[in-house]
């Protein structure tokens, strides 16, 4: 349901890319279907949650909050209905290595197969699951992200000159 809604809602959505338990080339293609422009903010790559890139290019980049309104403003101007989404990586002190995420994701994903985990029961095992590879640092890397995206959205909603009127 996420993914429609930002298709059809004008506002911007500030995350730290897609959990990396999920088809990241999938869901940036789908992204794209529904006409919803993935901006990297002071990023080149999509972040993949708890690390700071999954190796995937973002089609656009912006290095300040007034750059993500220019092109949430110039994408609205065009009649396109749907959100601007802004991806910030974790901060590098809260981030877990690629490679160490890579591992514990394909581990937990093996795990839930084996167990014959199906359904909605995989996205809680695979987010404990890898809680517990992690030792608790996807856990400390989720709360600072947390933070680092909501400082990142309060400065992008300030650079909105009309802060509280509608924008459209």
């Amino acid at each position: 349901a996420d993914l429609p809604t930002l298709g059809d809602t004008p506002m911007v959505v500030v995350c730290a890319g897609a959990k990396s338990i999920l088809d990241l080339p999938a869901t940036l293609e789908r992204l794209e279907t529904y006409s919803v422009p993935v901006v990297g903010y002071q990023t080149e790559v999509f972040p993949a949650f708890y690390a700071r890139s999954s190796g995937l290019p973002v089609p656009m980049r912006a290095d300040s909050p007034r750059e993500v309104v220019e092109i949430a403003r110039t994408h609205w101007a065009m009649g396109m209905p749907s959100a601007v989404l802004v991806v910030v990586p974790p901060p590098a002190e809260v981030a877990l290595p690629d490679d160490e995420m890579e591992q514990a994701v394909s581990r937990a994903l093996q795990e839930a197969h084996a167990q014959g985990i199906t359904g909605q029961a995989v996205t809680p095992f695979l987010l404990s699951r890898v809680g517990e590879l992690t030792e608790g640092r996807s856990l400390r890397a989720n709360l600072g992200l947390l933070l680092n995206n909501a400082r990142v959205a309060a400065q992008i909603a300030a650079a909105f000159p009309d802060v509280g009127r509608k924008v459209v």
